[in-house]
């Protein structure tokens, strides 16, 4: 047995396509605003030098904690032996403490007196 509609379904009128950003008038009601985001404040990891720190054991810091070559390691070494400080790298806050933290473990187990310190960077 068949059975026929005699009416169509009723479908809802489709409301009119508009932007939200503007009015039947043309005119702006919404600005957008893009939103400029600050690079994070940057942290430069100082060591400093004293007289009884081995040469080698700072090289082997610097190589192990910045991830500097041989070469690289050398000539900070040298520039902490003859300026009294030099930087290792620079990076955001947090990962600049962890690295302070990381040399002054390895040199307190080692039963070395180096000092590292982070500093902010002014550009």
């Amino acid at each position: 047995m068949e059975f026929m509609a005699t009416n169509n379904p009723f479908k809802p009128p489709e409301p009119p396509v508009r932007q939200p950003d503007r009015d039947e008038g043309g005119s702006v009601v919404l600005e957008r605003r893009t939103q400029r985001v600050q690079p994070p404040q940057m942290y430069q990891v100082v060591m400093l030098n004293d007289d009884y720190t081995p040469m080698e054991f700072v090289v082997v810091v610097i190589q192990e904690f910045f991830g500097k070559d041989l070469e690289s390691a050398t000539q900070i070494m040298l520039k902490i032996h003859l300026d009294g400080k030099a930087v290792c790298g620079v990076y955001p806050k947090d990962i600049a403490a962890t690295k302070v933290d990381q040399v002054l473990e390895a040199a307190h187990k080692a039963g070395h007196p180096l000092k590292c310190i982070s500093e902010p960077v002014d550009f």
